[in-house]
């Protein structure tokens, strides 16, 4: 008899240094998802790359125990095998999608969606392509030029050629930009490893955070100049092939930029302020939410995508200046992340948002169906 419900495997933690976030994103799914509906299983990943699920899974969502306290070696061992195991109608086994509320590296930069392409198994959020390219922000950037996106100017240098010749580094980036300017490992997420750089005297010590999480590494000059704070807005996408933007929000951050302390530690009279709606013209949130729907498309983007810019407020008579700053297909998904926020704000409550994601996921894989992979 086939299953009633379906059968979803929600996959978090992962050898990524938001291994933290995505447990908190994936509490907060699996809080609000309804078990009505779906039958939920839950696989986790410890930081050391070990597969989990049943109880092992759910003690590392709860406490971070990289083993599970009580488990079985079953429930130890048997995670990676439920993934790849393709869902047979009446089996009881096997999952129909895995929503993979992994963020950063080897979870969002295309490494686990090639495993779901593998096992020909429905999986919410960005294909390989799109998963790829917008996590590698060197290579987001290439993409947003050819779509005739607008962005701050910005260098990469290779952390092998920092170590060899630090100070021809230092000449390309002087060459090429203006201080104060940003560093940033080209793939990691959550602001991790990511540098607000005003003089040449701290560039060193932002380039080697930077070359410790990647070795790609992408600085970026600020926006607006010298002494002035560019407003950070968000745009949350929803869709596959027609995606919708959702209202813009606006971060006033609690510290000088919104870095992972600001994110997630602050909390209080201390911590980030959200604003949604931002407070923009109309022609101003029209043409935002525009350029974010055309870069999740520049991005081959699926699902679900935040978007963010940077503004420069207006001067001189000229119109403010607005620019992409990167596409985040698997961002924060904790009650008070700024994704699920927008979508509310946008009238889609963050159970329904969790239920579009899914159909759109199975729509995306029923898609793929049609495609010959063979003469």
């Amino acid at each position: 008899m086939a299953r009633k419900k379906l059968r979803v495997g929600v996959l978090f933690g992962g050898r990524s240094g938001e291994h933290e976030v995505s447990l908190r994103s994936a509490r907060s799914i699996l809080q609000a998802i309804d078990r009505k509906k779906y039958e939920v299983v839950e696989l986790g990943i410890t930081k050391e790359g070990r597969w989990l699920q049943s109880g092992a899974a759910r003690a590392l969502l709860r406490d971070g125990a990289a083993e599970g306290a009580g488990a079985s070696d079953a429930e130890r061992e048997a995670g990676l095998s439920i993934v790849t195991a393709a869902a047979e109608p009446g089996s009881g086994t096997g999952l129909d999608v895995v929503f993979p509320v992994l963020h950063g590296t080897f979870g969002e930069d295309g490494t686990v969606q090639g495993l779901f392409e593998l096992a020909d198994i429905a999986y919410v959020g960005s294909g390989v392509l799109g998963s790829a390219a917008a996590m590698d922000k060197d290579a987001m950037k290439r993409m947003f030029v050819a779509a005739g996106l607008p962005l701050t100017p910005h260098v990469t240098l290779l952390r092998s050629e920092w170590r060899t010749d630090s100070k021809r580094c230092v000449r390309v980036v002087e060459k090429a930009l203006a201080y104060p300017v940003f560093v940033k490992p080209a793939n990691l997420g959550s602001s991790v490893g990511i540098s607000k750089v005003k003089a040449r005297k701290e560039l060193a010590a932002a380039m080697d955070l930077a070359a410790s999480f990647d070795r790609k590494i992408v600085i970026e000059q600020g926006v607006g100049g010298p002494g002035v704070k560019p407003r950070e807005l968000e745009v949350a996408v929803l869709g596959n092939d027609t995606p919708e933007a959702s209202v813009v929000g606006e971060i006033v951050p609690a510290k000088e930029f919104y870095d992972y302390e600001a994110k997630y530690e602050l909390s209080g009279p201390d911590e980030s302020v959200c604003i949604i709606p931002a407070k923009l013209s109309a022609a101003e949130a029209k043409k935002i939410r525009a350029m974010a729907v055309a870069a999740f498309k520049a991005c081959d983007c699926a699902g679900l995508a935040r978007v963010d810019f940077l503004m420069a407020p207006a001067r001189k008579g000229k119109a403010a200046e607005i620019v992409l700053n990167e596409v985040n297909t698997m961002p924060g998904f904790t009650s008070i992340s700024m994704y699920p926020k927008l979508w509310a704000a946008s009238g889609v409550a963050y159970p329904k948002l969790i239920d579009r994601l899914i159909e759109l996921a199975m729509e995306r894989h029923k898609e793929k169906l049609e495609t010959n992979f063979s003469r």
